[in-house]
């Protein structure tokens, strides 16, 4: 077992589902609410979810301390305040997994829409704010949080974006602990500003369709790519 995963908003949907698939592959997880009670309450259903699981409810911020790659999973009305809220508590050489989508219903608006994000897209805002030091990448747009959380069966790509191959391979390590994903390379953290938006149209194909359909990128080749 590595150091904590800290998943900060871990009492929401992708949040607790990602919880779910990590604890499930033996890793050790830090859920993050902004209040603790929350936390450690989606801890206790974590544990009742995953036997044996290793996890601990915490505030955001002494969440954020417990380990090198944290997850921000927190719906796009409240990215701006939770990254003001952590300034203090994330450090030098940590990677800031960002999987905020800036949807319409931020503000209200649909949910099979996006807004329109001044610097480019929610990632790119993230690392605006990050503190100097952490690193933004961006990663699990396309993944539905109720098939997360289930016990089906997945079978879909999740694209990392981020400006440095290495880092993106850190990230893409974890993310395929989870059986049935595989992380594909999708460019430097801008192309988020391109796969960020394929979570509203996936939202309207779901919505269509009554399902939780995801992504597929063929034609690649065989072998580790990040290695």
């Amino acid at each position: 077992m590595a150091e904590p995963i800290p998943i900060i908003g871990g009492t929401g949907a992708l949040g607790y589902g990602l919880a779910v698939r990590l604890a499930s592959a033996g890793q050790s997880i830090a859920i993050g609410s902004r209040k603790p009670e929350r936390a450690e309450e989606a801890a206790e259903r974590l544990r009742g979810a995953v036997p044996d699981a290793d996890v601990d409810g915490l505030e955001n911020g002494e969440a954020a301390k417990r380990g090198p790659i944290v997850f921000l999973t927190v719906p796009f009305r409240a990215q701006s305040e939770t990254l003001t809220n952590l300034k203090e508590h994330l450090s030098e050489g940590q990677l800031l997994v960002d999987c905020t989508v800036p949807l319409a219903a931020a503000i209200s608006g649909k949910a099979t829409r996006t807004l329109g994000v001044w610097q480019g897209s929610a990632a790119q805002q993230a690392q605006e704010m990050a503190p100097d030091g952490v690193t933004v990448i961006s990663a699990l747009h396309t993944v539905s949080a109720p098939s997360l959380a289930g016990d089906e069966q997945l079978d879909e790509d999740v694209l990392v974006c981020g400006d440095r191959k290495a880092d993106k391979a850190r990230v893409a390590s974890l993310i395929e602990l989870i059986d049935g994903l595989r992380a594909v390379n999708a460019g430097p953290l801008d192309q988020a500003r391109i796969v960020e938006p394929l979570t509203a149209l996936l939202i309207g194909i779901n919505s269509r369709y009554k399902t939780h359909a995801g992504i597929k990128i063929t034609g690649l080749p065989d072998g580790d790519h990040w290695s």
